[in-house]
Protein backbone atom coordinates (compact mmCIF):
# COMPACT_ATOMS: atom_id res chain seq x y z
CA UNK A 1 0.00 0.00 0.00
CA UNK A 2 1.44 3.63 -0.88
CA UNK A 3 0.09 6.87 0.89
CA UNK A 4 1.20 10.59 -0.37
CA UNK A 5 1.13 12.72 2.85
CA UNK A 6 0.45 16.49 1.50
CA UNK A 7 1.75 19.03 4.81
CA UNK A 8 0.34 22.17 5.20
CA UNK A 9 0.88 24.55 8.63
CA UNK A 10 -1.95 26.49 9.33
CA UNK A 11 -4.46 23.73 10.53
CA UNK A 12 -2.05 22.16 13.11
CA UNK A 13 -2.76 22.19 16.45
CA UNK A 14 -1.29 25.01 18.40
CA UNK A 15 -0.67 27.23 15.12
CA UNK A 16 -2.81 30.70 15.25
CA UNK A 17 -0.34 33.37 13.87
CA UNK A 18 1.76 33.94 11.01
CA UNK A 19 4.82 33.95 13.15
CA UNK A 20 4.61 30.60 14.25
CA UNK A 21 4.65 29.13 10.21
CA UNK A 22 7.16 31.77 8.37
CA UNK A 23 10.53 31.71 8.23
CA UNK A 24 11.70 34.32 10.53
CA UNK A 25 9.38 34.61 12.51
CA UNK A 26 9.53 34.44 16.28
CA UNK A 27 7.68 31.42 16.89
CA UNK A 28 8.26 29.87 13.56
CA UNK A 29 10.71 26.68 14.66
CA UNK A 30 7.79 26.17 17.15
CA UNK A 31 5.28 26.09 14.34
CA UNK A 32 8.19 23.66 12.42
CA UNK A 33 7.95 21.61 15.16
CA UNK A 34 4.37 20.57 15.47
CA UNK A 35 4.33 20.36 11.74
CA UNK A 36 6.44 17.69 11.69
CA UNK A 37 5.15 15.70 14.60
CA UNK A 38 1.70 15.67 13.12
CA UNK A 39 3.02 14.65 10.04
CA UNK A 40 4.75 11.27 11.48
CA UNK A 41 1.37 10.73 13.37
CA UNK A 42 -0.06 10.48 10.09
CA UNK A 43 2.39 8.44 8.98
CA UNK A 44 2.67 6.01 12.10
CA UNK A 45 -0.85 5.31 11.45
CA UNK A 46 -0.42 4.77 7.69
CA UNK A 47 2.82 2.06 8.63
CA UNK A 48 0.29 0.79 11.35
CA UNK A 49 -2.83 0.11 8.57
CA UNK A 50 0.05 -1.65 6.53
CA UNK A 51 1.23 0.90 4.29
CA UNK A 52 4.94 -0.04 2.88
CA UNK A 53 5.96 3.39 1.39
CA UNK A 54 5.23 6.49 2.61
CA UNK A 55 5.86 10.58 0.90
CA UNK A 56 4.55 13.19 2.35
CA UNK A 57 5.36 16.97 0.11
CA UNK A 58 5.73 19.64 2.30
CA UNK A 59 3.01 21.72 0.73
CA UNK A 60 4.13 24.82 2.68
CA UNK A 61 7.35 27.52 2.30
CA UNK A 62 8.83 24.47 0.63
CA UNK A 63 6.85 24.34 -2.52
CA UNK A 64 7.95 27.68 -3.33
CA UNK A 65 10.28 26.32 -6.25
CA UNK A 66 11.15 29.71 -6.84
CA UNK A 67 8.15 31.05 -7.61
CA UNK A 68 6.79 32.41 -4.49
CA UNK A 69 7.66 36.69 -4.32
CA UNK A 70 9.73 36.79 -0.87
CA UNK A 71 12.17 33.88 0.91
CA UNK A 72 11.59 30.31 0.45
CA UNK A 73 11.90 28.09 2.97
CA UNK A 74 11.81 24.26 4.38
CA UNK A 75 8.69 23.87 7.01
CA UNK A 76 9.62 19.88 8.24
CA UNK A 77 12.35 19.72 10.68
CA UNK A 78 14.15 16.67 8.69
CA UNK A 79 16.10 15.08 11.60
CA UNK A 80 12.62 14.72 13.43
CA UNK A 81 11.02 13.10 10.66
CA UNK A 82 9.98 9.22 10.96
CA UNK A 83 12.94 7.35 9.55
CA UNK A 84 10.17 5.43 7.42
CA UNK A 85 9.67 8.78 5.52
CA UNK A 86 10.30 9.85 1.89
CA UNK A 87 9.89 13.69 2.17
CA UNK A 88 9.54 15.91 -1.42
CA UNK A 89 10.53 19.57 -1.15
CA UNK A 90 10.50 22.85 -3.73
CA UNK A 91 8.51 20.93 -6.10
CA UNK A 92 5.84 23.83 -6.51
CA UNK A 93 2.42 23.66 -4.60
CA UNK A 94 0.13 21.06 -5.87
CA UNK A 95 2.41 20.05 -8.69
CA UNK A 96 3.78 16.98 -7.26
CA UNK A 97 1.96 13.66 -9.09
CA UNK A 98 4.77 11.08 -9.44
CA UNK A 99 3.98 8.77 -6.80
CA UNK A 100 -0.08 9.37 -7.71
CA UNK A 101 1.26 8.68 -11.16
CA UNK A 102 3.34 5.39 -10.49
CA UNK A 103 0.21 3.99 -8.27
CA UNK A 104 -1.23 5.29 -4.89
CA UNK A 105 -3.69 3.99 -2.68
CA UNK A 106 -4.87 7.09 -0.89
CA UNK A 107 -3.66 10.91 -0.66
CA UNK A 108 -3.99 12.18 3.83
CA UNK A 109 -3.91 15.92 3.68
CA UNK A 110 -2.58 16.78 7.39
CA UNK A 111 -2.63 20.40 9.10
CA UNK A 112 -4.32 21.93 6.43
CA UNK A 113 -6.69 25.20 6.47
CA UNK A 114 -10.13 26.17 5.52
CA UNK A 115 -10.67 28.32 2.11
CA UNK A 116 -10.50 32.28 2.18
CA UNK A 117 -13.16 33.78 3.59
CA UNK A 118 -14.09 30.93 6.15
CA UNK A 119 -15.26 33.02 9.68
CA UNK A 120 -14.61 30.23 11.66
CA UNK A 121 -11.66 29.20 9.51
CA UNK A 122 -7.89 29.69 11.44
CA UNK A 123 -5.20 31.74 8.84
CA UNK A 124 -7.69 30.83 6.48
CA UNK A 125 -6.88 31.13 2.65
CA UNK A 126 -6.87 29.90 -0.77
CA UNK A 127 -3.35 29.17 -2.02
CA UNK A 128 -2.01 33.03 -1.09
CA UNK A 129 -3.18 35.33 1.20
CA UNK A 130 -1.91 38.23 -1.33
CA UNK A 131 -3.06 36.87 -4.69
CA UNK A 132 -6.24 34.46 -4.91
CA UNK A 133 -9.52 36.05 -3.37
CA UNK A 134 -11.22 32.25 -4.68
CA UNK A 135 -10.79 29.32 -6.96
CA UNK A 136 -13.57 27.90 -8.54
CA UNK A 137 -13.80 24.25 -10.20
CA UNK A 138 -16.81 23.95 -12.45
CA UNK A 139 -18.47 26.49 -10.64
CA UNK A 140 -18.12 24.87 -7.73
CA UNK A 141 -16.23 26.93 -5.03
CA UNK A 142 -13.08 24.95 -3.67
CA UNK A 143 -10.41 25.42 -0.97
CA UNK A 144 -6.93 23.91 -1.24
CA UNK A 145 -8.74 20.77 -0.60
CA UNK A 146 -10.94 20.34 -3.09
CA UNK A 147 -7.67 21.40 -5.75
CA UNK A 148 -5.83 17.78 -4.19
CA UNK A 149 -8.87 16.22 -4.48
CA UNK A 150 -9.40 16.84 -7.84
CA UNK A 151 -5.90 16.47 -8.65
CA UNK A 152 -5.81 13.06 -6.51
CA UNK A 153 -9.01 12.05 -8.44
CA UNK A 154 -8.06 12.43 -11.99
CA UNK A 155 -5.40 9.36 -11.04
CA UNK A 156 -8.13 7.57 -9.62
CA UNK A 157 -6.54 8.28 -5.83
CA UNK A 158 -9.09 8.99 -2.77
CA UNK A 159 -8.52 11.37 -0.16
CA UNK A 160 -9.11 9.37 2.63
CA UNK A 161 -7.91 11.72 5.69
CA UNK A 162 -7.86 15.41 6.36
CA UNK A 163 -6.53 17.10 9.65
CA UNK A 164 -6.87 21.06 10.27
CA UNK A 165 -9.45 22.97 12.48
CA UNK A 166 -12.70 22.49 12.55
CA UNK A 167 -13.61 25.00 9.29
CA UNK A 168 -11.04 22.90 7.27
CA UNK A 169 -12.75 19.46 8.29
CA UNK A 170 -16.06 20.76 8.04
CA UNK A 171 -15.26 21.72 4.23
CA UNK A 172 -13.47 18.95 3.24
CA UNK A 173 -16.36 16.43 4.58
CA UNK A 174 -19.13 19.19 2.28
CA UNK A 175 -16.80 18.43 -0.93
CA UNK A 176 -15.66 14.74 -0.46
CA UNK A 177 -18.79 13.20 1.61
CA UNK A 178 -19.47 12.65 5.37
CA UNK A 179 -17.38 9.28 5.19
CA UNK A 180 -14.50 11.14 4.94
CA UNK A 181 -11.72 10.45 8.08
CA UNK A 182 -11.29 14.19 9.40
CA UNK A 183 -9.18 14.70 12.54
CA UNK A 184 -10.45 18.65 14.17
CA UNK A 185 -7.05 19.38 16.17
CA UNK A 186 -8.56 22.68 17.19
CA UNK A 187 -11.53 24.92 16.73
CA UNK A 188 -11.04 28.49 15.32
CA UNK A 189 -12.67 31.56 17.67
CA UNK A 190 -11.99 33.76 14.80
CA UNK A 191 -9.23 33.84 11.71
CA UNK A 192 -6.51 34.67 14.76
CA UNK A 193 -7.29 32.98 17.85
CA UNK A 194 -8.42 28.91 18.42
CA UNK A 195 -9.60 26.50 21.23
CA UNK A 196 -6.67 23.34 21.09
CA UNK A 197 -6.72 20.01 21.37
CA UNK A 198 -3.12 19.42 23.65
CA UNK A 199 -0.22 18.23 21.03
CA UNK A 200 0.11 14.74 22.24
CA UNK A 201 -3.27 14.04 22.06
CA UNK A 202 -3.94 15.43 18.63
CA UNK A 203 -0.97 13.03 17.88
CA UNK A 204 -2.76 10.15 19.36
CA UNK A 205 -6.33 11.36 17.03
CA UNK A 206 -4.54 11.75 13.70
CA UNK A 207 -2.34 8.35 13.82
CA UNK A 208 -5.47 6.80 14.88
CA UNK A 209 -7.63 9.02 12.24
CA UNK A 210 -4.66 7.53 9.93
CA UNK A 211 -5.12 3.96 10.64
CA UNK A 212 -8.93 4.39 10.75
CA UNK A 213 -8.87 5.61 7.29
CA UNK A 214 -6.78 3.36 5.48
CA UNK A 215 -8.38 0.47 7.11
CA UNK A 216 -12.13 1.96 5.27
CA UNK A 217 -10.43 2.36 1.83
CA UNK A 218 -13.04 0.28 0.18
CA UNK A 219 -15.52 3.01 1.17
CA UNK A 220 -13.80 5.91 -0.34
CA UNK A 221 -14.07 7.14 -3.76
CA UNK A 222 -12.27 9.27 -5.69
CA UNK A 223 -13.14 12.62 -6.43
CA UNK A 224 -13.68 13.16 -9.89
CA UNK A 225 -14.93 16.18 -11.54
CA UNK A 226 -16.93 16.15 -15.13
CA UNK A 227 -14.49 16.56 -17.99
CA UNK A 228 -13.82 19.07 -19.54
CA UNK A 229 -12.96 21.03 -17.24
CA UNK A 230 -12.49 24.78 -16.20
CA UNK A 231 -10.52 26.42 -13.54
CA UNK A 232 -11.43 29.64 -12.68
CA UNK A 233 -9.33 32.40 -10.82
CA UNK A 234 -10.23 35.25 -9.02
CA UNK A 235 -7.05 37.36 -8.30
CA UNK A 236 -7.02 39.88 -6.09
CA UNK A 237 -5.11 43.33 -7.31
CA UNK A 238 -5.44 44.56 -10.35
CA UNK A 239 -1.10 44.59 -11.19
CA UNK A 240 -1.08 40.82 -10.73
CA UNK A 241 -3.03 40.22 -13.73
CA UNK A 242 -0.17 40.76 -16.34
CA UNK A 243 1.47 37.36 -16.38
CA UNK A 244 -2.20 35.96 -17.12
CA UNK A 245 -2.57 38.00 -19.86
CA UNK A 246 0.79 36.99 -21.58
CA UNK A 247 -0.64 32.57 -21.12
CA UNK A 248 -2.01 31.36 -23.84
CA UNK A 249 -5.36 29.52 -23.79
CA UNK A 250 -6.47 31.40 -20.78
CA UNK A 251 -9.78 33.31 -20.94
CA UNK A 252 -9.69 36.45 -19.50
CA UNK A 253 -12.80 38.29 -17.47
CA UNK A 254 -12.00 41.58 -16.59
CA UNK A 255 -11.36 42.71 -14.41
CA UNK A 256 -9.81 40.30 -12.33
CA UNK A 257 -11.09 36.95 -13.27
CA UNK A 258 -9.03 33.97 -15.23
CA UNK A 259 -10.51 30.80 -16.64
CA UNK A 260 -8.42 27.83 -17.69
CA UNK A 261 -10.22 25.46 -19.20
CA UNK A 262 -8.91 21.68 -20.52
CA UNK A 263 -9.74 18.65 -21.41
CA UNK A 264 -9.27 17.41 -17.73
CA UNK A 265 -8.27 18.56 -14.80
CA UNK A 266 -4.59 18.66 -14.83
CA UNK A 267 -4.94 20.27 -18.41
CA UNK A 268 -6.42 23.31 -16.94
CA UNK A 269 -5.06 23.04 -13.43
CA UNK A 270 -1.41 22.95 -15.10
CA UNK A 271 -1.99 25.75 -17.44
CA UNK A 272 -2.43 28.18 -14.64
CA UNK A 273 -0.11 26.25 -11.87
CA UNK A 274 4.17 27.12 -12.53
CA UNK A 275 2.37 31.00 -12.13
CA UNK A 276 0.44 30.26 -8.42
CA UNK A 277 2.76 31.91 -5.69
Amino acid sequence: MRVLILGDMEGVGGVVHWDQIMAGGALYQEGRRLYTEEINAAARGAFMAGAERVVVVDSHGAGAAGNMAGQAFNSLVPELLDERLESVTHHGWGNYTELLEEGCDAVFFVGIHAMDGTEDGVLSHTISTRHFKAVHINGTRVGEIGIIAALSGHFGVPMALVTGDSAACREARELLGPDLRAVSVKHGLSRYSARHVAPARARSMIEEGAREALGSLTQMRPYKVECPVTVTFDIIRPDQMAKYRRIGDLEIEEPLRVHSRGADFPEAWYRVAPYTP
